[in-house]
């Protein structure tokens, strides 16, 4: 699932407007209290984010949120790339960042865990693979929970 029932009415409200700006919605976080929330908007482009691409989004993505008011009250809205531990929500995107290290939780434990870190090998049929301390691990995609690329910086360049 990777995101919760609200945060998927969000997202699919976001994506038509996304696809004709040319912007890929990562994903929809809500996070904070219930009274006062913030919802985490992450957008990627195929040559990454600019500065002028956030301020562009910030405007249409707030004439959205206006348009279908997803809080009684007050909430924050915050637009952003997603940065180096880049959320995974689509099976697209395991795929397509497959060799990078991934931080995954999964709702139910497998073979008595629910969190994995490790090189993530990719997504077929519902099932994403990934080695962990040299073992293959395989988990359904159904059971993920959360999943995020582990960004490393090398200050050694």
């Amino acid at each position: 699932m990777l995101v919760t029932a609200k945060e998927r009415q969000l997202l699919d409200a976001l994506l038509p407007t996304a696809a004709e700006q040319g912007v890929e919605i990562v994903t929809v976080e809500i996070a904070g209290a219930r009274k006062a929330p913030t919802i985490k908007v992450y957008i990627d482009t195929p040559s990454g984010v600019s500065f002028d691409e956030l301020a562009q989004a910030q405007v249409w993505v707030n004439e959205i949120m206006d348009r279908i008011d997803p809080f009684p009250g007050a909430y924050t809205l915050e637009v952003s790339s997603p940065g180096i531990d880049r959320p995974l929500r689509t099976p697209e995107h395991f795929s397509r960042f497959a060799g990078e290290k991934v931080r995954i939780v999964c709702k139910s434990p497998v073979d008595g865990r629910s969190k994995f870190t490790g090189k993530l090998e990719g997504c077929e049929d519902g099932i994403v693979t990934l080695e962990v301390d040299g073992a293959p691990v395989a988990l359904e995609f159904g059971n993920l929970k959360r999943a995020r690329i582990q960004g490393s910086v090398d200050f050694s360049r």
